[in-house]
């Protein structure tokens, strides 16, 4: 029931990624389920994320939900344990991520510091990259 639960509380900011999932598919990506989570890489998507997010500017991968969109496979190799936290957030706060994601880089900029590189949520996934077991994801 609780894994259940994990899936339908972020529910739609999954679907909003999906969308973007059936968009990089469609124009030449590639996707793979890992763990649970949708990963995919290439097509439009990508193109969007290398030009630059506001704020960010280019990001290699972000995630929506349950959802990974990467530049490349090895973009979603390299950052699975950042996006993987982000994935845990939007399982702990749902959709609201969509709204306390923004308002946390705001946060930031107003005390002063980098919209994206001070954001907590960054912060948070920055520092499970340094504690994630290195190991081998089993694609499923």
């Amino acid at each position: 029931m609780l894994r259940l639960l994990r899936y339908l509380w972020p529910l739609p900011a999954t679907v909003f990624g999906l969308l973007f999932a059936l968009l990089a598919r469609a124009t030449g990506g590639a996707w793979q389920r890992v763990d649970g989570v949708l990963e995919t890489a290439g097509g439009w998507p990508a193109r969007i994320l290398r030009r630059g997010l506001p704020f960010s500017g280019a990001v290699a991968a972000i995630t929506f939900g349950h959802v990974v969109l990467a530049v490349s496979a090895h973009a979603l190799t390299a950052t699975r344990a950042h996006e993987r936290a982000h994935v845990r957030q939007f399982e702990r706060w749902g959709a609201l991520m969509l709204l306390l994601y923004p308002c946390a880089s705001v946060l930031a900029w107003a005390k002063g510091g980098h919209p994206y590189r001070d954001n907590l949520f960054e912060r948070e996934a920055r520092a499970a990259e340094y504690t994630a077991p290195r190991r081998a994801i089993e694609v499923r």
